[in-house]
């Protein structure tokens, strides 16, 4: 290869296709030995995102890099902790860079190319039969999902493991019954507040975001709480009243204080994006608390969960100042 590495690439229509064809189009003299070495070694990934399947697709638009480095092994069941089990529904600690749920069109994929990257909902459902089943013929382990964590995100989250336990839950959290609060980490500091939008696909710059009017969209409402100050960051404490998709993150970039480590949304729309000095090894959320009714039994569950090791390791290093 002659192309000097790292190399970021946005696609366009005409390199547009299945991923190996893309490398060997954007990396100068590149073979297709080359080109697949680089997907087998980790130093390839897509809108920041590791890939390691030669068979996706990647369409105009699509941000392309190739490393220097090998990107870390993704998350598998070994970094998933189940925190509650029973009947009725299963509360686990999510590890940063997994999804919570395979996308509808990779449902049908052999169970080979899901192993690349496993998704929560599939790890979780493995956990299970191996920890609490003896044979398969009394696997019991299909989840029914109540709410998400972004793929970046770590921490708790609850499925429900049938249809009626499902619905049940996904009414307390509608009613806002439920109790979840995150952990994050932002430049600078901001009041303590309650952030109200309403949200939008596209707000218009091709990301989804608040509505310039303030009345079209879904409803989305964030509170705010400074915990500690940490050199030129903050710690803050955030609780969903509502649970939109990105919904802290969003909120805190529309404030001018993007999440550390958060390369999709870097602050206010038309405004020039904030640059991230943190240094932070990952994107700073963490689903910290959560506490609901348990919908058969009636008794209040609650769960906390500290900032994982990596994101502690990262605190520990800069001097704190409680607030």
């Amino acid at each position: 290869m002659s192309s000097v590495l790292p190399i970021e690439v946005v696609v366009d229509d005409d390199a547009a296709g299945a991923v190996l064809s893309v490398l060997r189009k954007v990396i100068e003299g590149s073979s297709w030995k080359d080109v697949r070495r680089l997907l087998n070694t980790r130093r390839v990934s897509l809108n920041g995102v590791l890939c390691l399947d030669e068979g996706r697709k990647v369409a105009a638009g699509e941000v392309i890099q190739v490393h220097v480095d090998s990107l870390p092994v993704p998350p598998s069941d070994k970094d998933v902790v189940i925190r509650w089990l029973d009947q009725s529904l299963v509360v686990v600690e999510k590890p940063s860079g997994m999804l919570t749920l395979r996308r509808s069109t990779e449902k049908n994929w052999r169970p080979q190319r899901k192993l690349l990257q496993p998704t929560l909902d599939e790890c979780v459902a493995r956990l299970v039969d191996a920890k609490y089943v003896r044979s398969r013929s009394e696997s019991d382990s299909e989840l029914h999902s109540v709410h998400r964590i972004d793929r970046d995100t770590s921490g708790l989250l609850v499925f429900a493991r049938n249809e009626n336990v499902q619905y049940k839950l996904i009414e307390q959290f509608a009613a806002h019954d439920a109790v979840r609060r995150y952990l994050s980490l932002i430049p600078g500091s901001i009041e303590d507040q309650s952030v109200r939008s309403c949200f939008i696909r596209d707000r218009g710059d091709g990301l989804r975001g608040s509505s310039p009017d303030g009345r079209t969209g879904q409803h989305a409402v964030t509170h705010f709480r400074t915990l500690r100050s940490l050199g030129a960051l903050s710690e803050l404490e955030c609780s969903l009243e509502t649970g939109r998709t990105n919904q802290i993150r969003i909120h805190l970039a529309e404030l001018g204080h993007p999440v550390c480590g958060d390369i999709k949304y870097r602050g206010p729309m038309g405004s020039e994006p904030v640059k991230d000095e943190s240094g932070v090894p990952r994107l700073a959320l963490h689903a910290t608390q959560l506490r609901f009714v348990h919908p058969v039994t009636g008794e209040l569950l609650h769960f906390e969960s500290p900032w994982p090791m990596d994101m502690q390791r990262f605190l520990n290093r800069i001097p704190s100042v409680s607030t």
